[in-house]
Order: C-alpha cells, then sequence, then structure tokens
C-alpha cells in the first residue's frame, strides 16, 4: 500500500519533453519508461529529454498503486526521509533524473548557495529560490559535454588557429593572455576572464560576422579534406547548425571538450561553466531550478552574471571526471561528490547471484533499474528496465536475480 512508510514503494517518474530530447526510440528515456510502463505512449516524432524521480514540486513523482505522489507522501511521513535529512533539509535534497540529449543544451553554471540567495532576493522572478544546485552527470551511453575551463596553452592555440575568435575577443586581450601563456604565468584568472567576458557580451553583428566567416572556412576546408582539428571544426559546424548565429559557438574553444564512455562521470560544483552536447545520462543534483546561463538556449540569458560568476580555473579534460570509490558493500561503487545534497551508487549484481541485499542506509533513496530483471521481496511485478522504487530510510531491499547481470542507479545522501 503507498501509505506504508516502512517498506519499498514503486513509483513512476515525470517525463519532460523538451525540444533538445533525442526522439522516439532512439531516447534512453522513452525506451526506459515505455519497458517499465505498458501504456506509456512512446511516438517516434516526439522528443523524450528528461525522466524526474524525485519530490520536486513542480513534477513529483507518483506512488504506484495508492493515490499520493512523493511529494505529499514525505511531507505527510518526514520520517521516511531519515532523522539526519530531516534535521538538515527537511525535504528530500535531490532530484534523480535520466536525460537524453540530442541537441546541445545551454552553455551555463549553478551559483553557490550565498550567491543564490542574492539572485533570489534581486530577481525573484527569474531566481525562484535560494538553494545553489551542484549536479553530477554519469554516462551512461557515450556522453558529451563541455565543462569548465581548458588549460590556457589550447585557448591560445586556438586564438591563434581561429582569427575569427580572436577577433571577437580583441587582438589586446588576446596577447595579454597569451603572454602569459608563453611566460609561465600561473595567475590567469584574470585575463581568461577578461578573454571569455568580451566574447560572451560582444555585439550580436560583430559576432554574427566572424561566426559567418568561420564557418565558411571549415565548410571549405572540409570540402578540401583538410585537417579541421586545429580549429575544432566538426563541432563547430554541428553548433552552428542548431544556433546560428549563437555566442556559444565561440564558448567551444574555452571549455573542455569531454567525452565520456559508459559510467564515467563529472561533477559540475557550483560556478563551473558546462553544456551537455549529446547523449544518455543520470544525473542527479540537489532540488533546485537556479541556472545562469549565456547561449545555446532560447530561454532567458543573463550574461554579465555568468562572466561574474564563474570560476576561471583551467583544467584539463582528464581532471574533470569524476572518480568513483568502490565500496566495502559487494558490487557498489560510490560517487560521492563533495556535497551533502547527494550521492549515486551503482550496483551491478552478477547473474550468478541468486539473492542481493540492497544495503539500508539512514537516508531515504531512490533506485532506478537500467538492464537485467529480478523479483523484490514484498512487491508484486518485477524490478526491470525503467521501474523506480523509493526507499525509505532504514528499509532493506531484497531483490532476485532472474538469469540476467541486474544494473542500477540508486541516489541517496551520505550525511
Amino acid at each position: 500500500m503507498a501509505n506504508n512508510t516502512s517498506s519499498v514503494q514503486l513509483i513512476q517518474g515525470a517525463v519532460q519533453q523538451y525540444a533538445w530530447g533525442k526522439v522516439g526510440k532512439s531516447s534512453k528515456v522513452a525506451l526506459l519508461c515505455a519497458n517499465a510502463d505498458l501504456s506509456f505512449s512512446l511516438k517516434d516524432d516526439e522528443p523524450y529529454a528528461e525522466l524526474w524521480m524525485g519530490a520536486h514540486p513542480k513534477a513529483p513523482s507518483k506512488l504506484i498503486g495508492g493515490d499520493k505522489n512523493l511529494l505529499d507522501f514525505v511531507k505527510e511521513y518526514p520520517g521516511v526521509l531519515g532523522e539526519k535529512v530531516v534535521s538538515q533539509f527537511g525535504v528530500l535534497p535531490f532530484l534523480f533524473k535520466v536525460l537524453s540529449v540530442a541537441k546541445s543544451l545551454s552553455i551555463q553554471a549553478h551559483p553557490d548557495k550565498a550567491l543564490a540567495e542574492k539572485l533570489h532576493v534581486e530577481r525573484p522572478e527569474v531566481y525562484r529560490d535560494s538553494n545553489h544546485k551542484p549536479e553530477m552527470a554519469i554516462a551512461l551511453t557515450e556522453f558529451e559535454a563541455l565543462c569548465g575551463f581548458r588549460p590556457v596553452k589550447e585557448i591560445v592555440q586556438f586564438l591563434e588557429a581561429v582569427p575569427e575568435l580572436e577577433a571577437v575577443v580583441g587582438k589586446v586581450t588576446a596577447d595579454r593572455l597569451k603572454a602569459k601563456c608563453l611566460n609561465g604565468v600561473s595567475d590567469v584568472a584574470s585575463s581568461l576572464k577578461e578573454c571569455f567576458s568580451n566574447v560572451i557580451l560582444s555585439e550580436k553583428h560583430i559576432r554574427e560576422e566572424c561566426l559567418n566567416t568561420l564557418v565558411q572556412r571549415i565548410e571549405k576546408m572540409k570540402e578540401d579534406n583538410l585537417n579541421l582539428e586545429p580549429v575544432h571544426g566538426e563541432l563547430l559546424l554541428r553548433v552552428h547548425s542548431q544556433f546560428p548565429g549563437d555566442v556559444g559557438c565561440f564558448v567551444i574553444y574555452f571549455l573542455n571538450h569531454i567525452l565520456l564512455s559508459s559510467g564515467e562521470a563529472i561533477f559540475l560544483g557550483a560556478n563551473v561553466p558546462h553544456a551537455y552536447l549529446s547523449g544518455d545520462c543520470i544525473e542527479c543534483m540537489a532540488c533546485s531550478d537556479n541556472v545562469v546561463r549565456a547561449g545555446l538556449t532560447p530561454k532567458l540569458v543573463d550574461a554579465s552574471t555568468l562572466c561574474d560568476m564563474l570560476e576561471y580555473l583551467p583544467t584539463p579534460a582528464e581532471d574533470r571526471k569524476f572518480q568513483p570509490k568502490s565500496s566495502d558493500y559487494p558490487f557498489e561503487l560510490v560517487y560521492d561528490p563533495p556535497v551533502k545534497d547527494f550521492a549515486v551508487i551503482c550496483i551491478r549484481v552478477p547473474s550468478d547471484h541468486e539473492k542481493y541485499a540492497v544495503k539500508q542506509h539512514d537516508s531515504a533513496s531512490i533506485l532506478l533499474c537500467i538492464s537485467g530483471t529480478a523479483s523484490v521481496a514484498g512487491i508484486a511485478g518485477e524490478l526491470k528496465p525503467g521501474v523506480v522504487a523509493f526507499i525509505p530510510a532504514n528499509v532493506l531491499m531484497e531483490i532476485f536475480p532472474q538469469g540476467s547481470e541486474i544494473l542500477l542507479y540508486r541516489a541517496t545522501c551520505i550525511l
């Protein structure tokens, strides 16, 4: 029963059909939902971008077999969250998602708690809550993203190979960054901020003229079978085809271009610039809607705030990957970021394992099945791809694999 606070509850997430989502059966979101719910109407020509699993007020998950959603349930029975979570947050502090990305998402960053509070007071119609929004993405398929500033040497190489970029940055500003790079100066934040801000805040007609020139040049290079790598040509053409004339097209020269294989992750703390480009991933984040955007989006842009808030810390792409830790509990990998709002646990149970007890936590958690099938003690029906469970704090979940490896992702708090 849905009001049983001491047992695992099956829940149904909310699907978001944003325009950037993968279409039809190419979407992991759509396939998981259709597999878990036979009544799910999967349309071949519609985008399925996100599956939300949690108690977010905009789209709380439904408790299957009852008349409540998860938001109402945890409000009525806060004890299911666990004493530590209730004491520290008072609510379920995370939102768990699956994303299927076909088209680039916005160039964005998330404010820290202090800035979130300030923005909420100053512009509550835009920044509607006062919480920070750290988030983590774990690849389900090959996943492509921009994340954090590149090493300065790489940015300087692009400034030299892409005169159109230097024209938007400004030669004097670009030369300052080049000089610091040449002389081995480690403190480059001010020059990097100046270069990046000049691009983000550039005049529209100048930016579009330079972009058009660059696109034509790269298209000609492609026709002539020339190497496009020095000008990041393939990505530039793709992003420009999605957002012609957009300032975000130039941002690819500043941010690390990262390819994640299945199971690899990135953590996006406060003030880290990023954009998702393509692929399917698990995402977990603090419950907030605070996003500051500056390109590759039809949504509201707040470019000056973004430029002022960013962490101008150049790092190699590999250093941006977030490494999970092994667990002393069998078959677990733990993605435990430096925030208290959430952690994600990957559980991979071998096919020859007849019974597995999903570890008890002193925090409520949400568990999603990605592959394999199993029965669950005390629950009718089976655990299969797309099935989602809410596990109250201090509740044990026993599963019985049915002849195949089981891959599960679990969002929780480790306090």
